[in-house]
């Protein structure tokens, strides 16, 4: 098994172009990435989640949805809640790592996945955030780390 881990930004600009991110998933479902990890954060983790679903009709992938805590959603945008609650049944795995919500949590999740890869996809546009720390973070570990539609905050 090859083991790709998801990170990206909770808010996609308005250009975000989901069909190059579905067409970059399948080129690393062609590689032989065959388990996916997704934090289920708003913004690019249900949109790649999304289109990781659309993929399992042509290819076996396995989906694990890493939450940080139980209610996680709770927190989005009722649209989003809908598009979580919806997916979630898609995955093959639920990982929880806390029963509510506690400081830290997002950090340990985003942690949690990175020592579980092969390879970081991240859609990393800012210097500093979850999404950057976590691209920093897999390459101290010797992750591969690629970077979708930005600059990675290099």
């Amino acid at each position: 098994m090859k083991n790709c881990a998801l990170t990206g930004h909770r808010t996609l600009p308005p250009d975000f172009d989901k069909n190059a991110l579905y067409d970059a998933l399948e080129g690393l479902v062609k590689e032989g990435y065959d388990r996916f990890y997704c934090g289920m954060a708003e913004g690019f983790d249900l949109e790649a989640l999304d289109c990781l679903v659309a993929l399992r009709a042509k290819y076996r992938i396995i989906l694990a949805a890493c939450i940080p805590f139980e209610g996680q959603e709770m927190r989005f945008s009722k649209e989003n809640r809908r598009k979580y609650r919806s997916l979630l049944p898609w995955c093959d795995e639920t990982i929880l790592l806390y029963p509510a919500y506690r400081e830290g949590c997002y950090l340990a999740r985003n942690r949690y996945m990175v020592e579980k890869a092969d390879l970081l996809f991240a859609y990393c546009r800012k210097e500093k955030g979850g999404s950057a720390y976590t691209v920093h973070y897999a390459r101290r570990l010797g992750v591969e780390v690629r970077l979708f539609g930005g600059n990675g905050g290099e």
